[in-house]
């Protein structure tokens, strides 16, 4: 009897069995595997590979007391994973500067880097947390303006390419952007300038022209091309644009625009013009039938649409300066329906000023379309990663634990999508329920919800799996590698 394949039928994979999309023989943990060798390529400590491992594998929030029973240590002293964080020694930079290295190699030498930059607001209650205050809410009603307490965290995220025109956002940089506390009444005319100087310095455009600084000093000879929304599309930001960058941004319809001036009517007496004549606003223009439309194309939503567009080049913005010449793209509103055979219903036009007149507006367009994977960066980093959850009180915590976690989601796509580019399926151990698989089947690429099944099937699979006879192997080998992280199955109903 051969003792050596003893254990290695599974009552599961019976005759009949739905298979995986992936047949599998070699590695078993294709995704787990990615993901650890770069976690080692950024070194990361033993620890803070479990407590990323961990909060990818937790079904419930990820406190510091979560991350630390599931990684089997419910029982062990946690002062040191709590230091972890208080103290600094979790370098969550290291984590993100590993991702945006994956994505400027997979990224073309001559296609353009773009990236998208979007600020979010992690809902809190405690009043005395670091960066806690007072924000708007982004989902009160359109009538209503709503108030929250939360902390407020800022994100740049870079376009993995995947061909086609489609591309993946992942985050690159992630930090806390805490507002300016204002001072008591009765303070000093001193102390209240000191408030407005840390104003400016702390506002959300100051932030992300840091932000874009530091990535472009990590991007040396790189066309970069940087993509925000209305909130980022103001005189900070684009009259201080990094050298070699590109700035995409979408303005107001009654944007007061103007074209350059007319060098013939400069020979009067005082300053010359810096302004010419008033420009159609963006709705003008959007509502004028003698500018023809011409259609763009752009990927987005899975598949490819055509865009109506009208577009004005050599403008100038009060904002932004009279040196930036920019160009003005009108989106028309896409019409769809809700179901087949009901009415058609549209969205609301798009209005985008680029400050660089050599792209066109199809690659405008798309840029832009890519920006929309900071929304969804951010949606999985709170919901399914649990960014925000853990219940720590130090400045320091409240910085990098945040941090660390959108590195280790950023790993974990960027090992899924450099499996993708070898051929192998990432999420190709997955069986999709009947009513599921034609959706999943038809992805190109996988969603974050898969991935994380996979991850939990890879590392608990042999927890699950009844293994026979497995103290009587028939020739021991001895393994020179260190051993895997283990997540033993009990820590799962440790977690609360």
């Amino acid at each position: 009897m051969d003792r050596g394949r003893q254990g290695q039928h599974h009552p599961l994979a019976a005759r009949g069995a739905a298979q995986p999309r992936g047949g599998r023989k070699k590695n078993e943990t294709p995704l787990r595997d990615a993901f650890d060798g770069l976690l080692e390529q950024c070194d990361a400590s033993r620890r803070l590979r479990s407590h990323l491992t961990a909060a990818l594998l937790s079904p419930d929030r990820a406190t510091v007391s979560n991350l630390i029973c599931l990684g089997g240590r419910a029982d062990a002293d946690w002062t040191a994973d709590y230091r972890l964080y208080s103290r600094g020694r979790a370098d969550a930079e290291a984590l993100l500067d590993g991702a945006l290295a994956e994505v400027l190699a997979a990224t073309p030498a001559q296609g353009p880097l773009v990236f998208g930059v979007d600020d979010t607001t992690v809902r809190k209650t405690g009043r005395r947390i670091p960066g806690v205050a007072w924000r708007r809410d982004p989902l009160g009603p359109a009538f209503q303006t709503n108030l929250i307490a939360g902390q407020r965290f800022l994100m740049f995220s870079a376009a993995w390419p995947l061909g086609d025109g489609d591309a993946r956002m992942l985050p690159v940089r992630f930090g806390h952007a805490p507002t300016a506390r204002r001072p008591a009444p009765g303070a000093s005319p001193e102390e209240l300038e000191a408030w407005r100087e840390l104003k400016r310095r702390t506002s959300l455009g100051a932030r992300a022209v840091e932000g874009m600084e530091a990535l472009a000093r990590r991007c040396p000879g790189r066309r970069i091309v940087f993509c925000g929304d209305g909130g980022y599309t103001n005189g900070t930001v684009v009259k201080r644009l990094p050298a070699d960058c590109r700035f995409i941004g979408r303005v107001r319809q009654d944007a007061k625009l103007h074209f350059p001036p007319n060098p013939a009517d400069g020979g009067g007496s005082g300053r010359p013009k810096v302004y010419g004549d008033r420009a159609p606003t963006p709705g003008e223009l959007l509502a004028d039938d003698s500018v023809p439309w011409r259609e763009a194309e752009g990927f987005a939503s899975g598949r490819k649409h055509l865009f109506r567009v009208k577009e004005v080049g050599g403008l100038l913005w009060r904002p932004a300066g009279g040196a930036a010449r920019l160009r003005l793209l009108v989106i028309a509103p896409l019409r769809y329906r809700l179901r087949k055979g009901s009415k058609l219903l549209y969205r609301r036009p798009a209005f985008l000023i680029c400050t660089d007149p050599a792209l066109t507006a199809e690659e405008i367009l798309q840029c832009y379309l890519w920006r929309w994977g900071v929304e969804v960066n951010f949606r999985d980093a709170k919901q399914l990663v649990g960014v925000g959850d853990a219940q720590v009180r130090t400045e320091l915590s409240n910085e990098t634990l945040p941090a660390a976690l959108v590195g280790g989601y950023s790993l974990l796509w960027a090992a899924a999508l450099k499996l993708l580019a070898s051929g192998t399926d990432p999420a190709g151990a997955l069986v999709a329920p009947k009513w599921r698989r034609r959706a999943e089947n038809g992805r190109k690429t996988p969603s974050t919800g898969q991935l994380l099944r996979e991850l939990r099937t890879e590392c608990w699979r042999q927890s699950l799996r009844p293994e026979g006879f497995r103290g009587f192997p028939a020739h021991p080998t001895a393994d020179a590698k260190p051993q895997k992280l283990v997540f033993p199955l009990s820590g799962l109903f440790q977690t609360a």
